[in-house]
């Protein structure tokens, strides 16, 4: 039996609740699935570890973190934090870092019967997760920040060739499982140099795929292209901060936000982590969305059975995405969706559909 150490990180706001529907799921795929062991240990992160008197992300939980093969993390609302707090790079951030999960891969697909402004769009937004136009991410100490005078901000962006290499095999990787097209998206036209080391590797790592289609676009250009026809495009390929932006685009456009699932992945662990954030205005009134969060495991696990080379994780993976689909069409949808069930209704749902 594969056995797979998971640490889980329930965060803020409605991050308790959408972590523990993905729990009850995560539980019922498991007992489904023969060969599939799971240890979970849950971890103080956020203002649970805040008011235990310790920082947001405790050293021990990071400690922990690293004896195991993943994590699920719930949103952080890191806006509230106290602060000193508020100064350090919030919990995600640091973990990303601390262990190089270099890879946020992002899809966005507007499920049959959903309302959504792009019926037919399937893709994957796969970002670059170290660096970029993401300052608190890029020196050795101290933010990439500056004020000279207090008129006056400066912000250090990083770009690398070695970290443009491996996100973009990482792409490309996946189109050839998907519908093998690629679209780099950039601003090279405006910053030549850091966007323009970007772009030519790219296209160099792009060399080595003659099976995958690929093209590119100005993040600008994108943006409008998503909205008029975001059906056309398969994995799209880019930078940290444009990733961010066009994530949270796609999601919408695909039907809600509260949808979108991601995983963040290095060569040794990955990262569970929904695309959207802690909402607090809703938190404790059982109806936020959890299927973000339930895919986003489903990803983790699907990441596992590839990294383990283990069938028994990614038939959890297909389980629990059936179970979603079945409950979704059944019709338990909370409000985001246009419907008036609970997060634990989607929850309970999409468990009788794995039973059936």
């Amino acid at each position: 039996m594969a056995g797979y150490r998971l640490g889980v990180l329930r965060g803020d706001g409605i991050g308790p609740e959408i972590v523990e529907a993905t729990l009850e799921i995560l539980e019922a795929a498991r007992r489904r699935t023969p060969g599939l062991g799971l240890d979970l240990v849950p971890l103080p992160v956020g203002w649970e570890a805040i008011r235990s008197g310790g920082p947001a992300l405790p050293e021990s939980t990071v400690t922990a973190l690293a004896a195991c093969d993943g994590w699920i993390m719930g949103p952080h609302d890191s806006a509230s934090y106290p602060e000193g707090e508020r100064a350090r790079l919030n919990p995600s951030g640091a973990l990303r870092q601390r262990f190089d999960l270099y890879a946020n891969i992002r899809p966005a697909r507007a499920w049959p019967g959903l309302r959504a402004v792009v019926p037919g769009m399937d893709l994957v937004i796969v970002r670059e997760n170290t660096e970029g136009l993401y300052a608190d991410r890029n020196m050795a100490w101290g933010s990439g920040e500056f004020m000279p005078t207090s008129d006056v901000a400066l912000t250090v962006g990083k770009f690398t060739r070695a970290a443009s290499e491996r996100i973009a095999r990482t792409a490309f990787a996946l189109a050839r499982e998907r519908r093998r097209k690629v679209a780099i998206v950039h601003k090279a036209n405006v910053l030549r140099v850091a966007y323009g080391l970007f772009l030519d590797t790219c296209r160099t790592v792009a060399a080595e795929f003659p099976d995958v289609a690929v093209e590119d676009y100005h993040i600008d250009a994108m943006a409008a292209h998503l909205v008029r026809r975001g059906a056309d495009f398969d994995v799209i390929l880019t930078t940290n901060m444009f990733g961010d932006i066009l994530s949270d685009l796609a999601g919408e456009l695909a039907g809600s936000l509260g949808m979108a699932p991601s995983v963040n992945a290095g060569a040794e662990r990955a990262m569970a982590q929904a695309t959207h954030g802690s909402a607090p205005d809703i938190a404790g009134k059982g109806i936020a969305n959890p299927v973000g969060m339930i895919l986003s495991t489903a990803m983790l696990l699907r990441w596992l059975a590839g990294a383990r080379r283990d069938p028994a994780a990614g038939a959890a993976a297909d389980a629990i995405e059936r179970g979603v689909g079945a409950a979704l069409a059944g019709g338990a949808r909370t409000p985001d969706l246009g419907g008036t069930g609970s997060t634990a209704d989607v929850a309970r749902a999409a468990v009788r559909a794995l039973g059936s």
